[in-house]
């Protein structure tokens, strides 16, 4: 049998290869700290009404009137955005709060947004299916070296 070797391409521009790999440890953290905080604060609107959003019994109304979703789901949805964003970020309890994630923005891809179409800007499921995808990548890959799992030496 013969081994393959795979390198590693030259970079196109070689002057940048130093600051790309200094970076690159840091690359993986990055998204899962933006994929978590950007969930946060539609978390909050969903549980506190903050940032323009309605509170829970609003948002249960519009999702049991618009969506045909359980209103029970609108806390559901608020708790895992709000708590759940914060504690991805943190990268603590990193698996099963990516799997949270990954299963509530499913729901709204095929629930909600599917029938709109692709394009975000026409309430498409383009959006929360990515977000979908970058959670599910922390479901198979944990939090990381840079994760509150990691310093405490547990993850599921």
């Amino acid at each position: 049998m013969s081994s393959l070797s795979i390198s590693s391409p030259k970079p196109f521009i070689p002057v940048l290869a130093p600051l790309s790999e200094a970076l690159k440890p840091f690359a993986e953290p990055m998204l899962r700290i933006a994929t978590g905080l950007l969930l946060v604060p539609h978390g909050a609107q969903k549980l506190f009404g903050w940032f323009g959003g309605y509170g829970v019994a609003a948002t249960g109304q519009f999702f049991v009137s618009k969506l045909g979703l359980p209103a029970s789901l609108a806390l559901v949805a608020g708790i895992i955005e709000f708590f759940g964003g914060l504690l991805l970020a943190a990268g603590l309890l990193t698996r099963p709060v990516a799997a949270l994630v990954t299963g509530m923005m499913a729901i709204a891809v095929i629930q909600v947004h599917l029938a709109a179409g692709f394009f975000w800007t026409s309430g498409g499921f383009e959006y929360p299916l990515f977000w979908a995808v970058a959670a599910l990548s922390f479901v198979v890959r944990g939090g990381g070296r840079y994760s509150l799992d990691s310093l405490i030496g547990r993850e599921f």
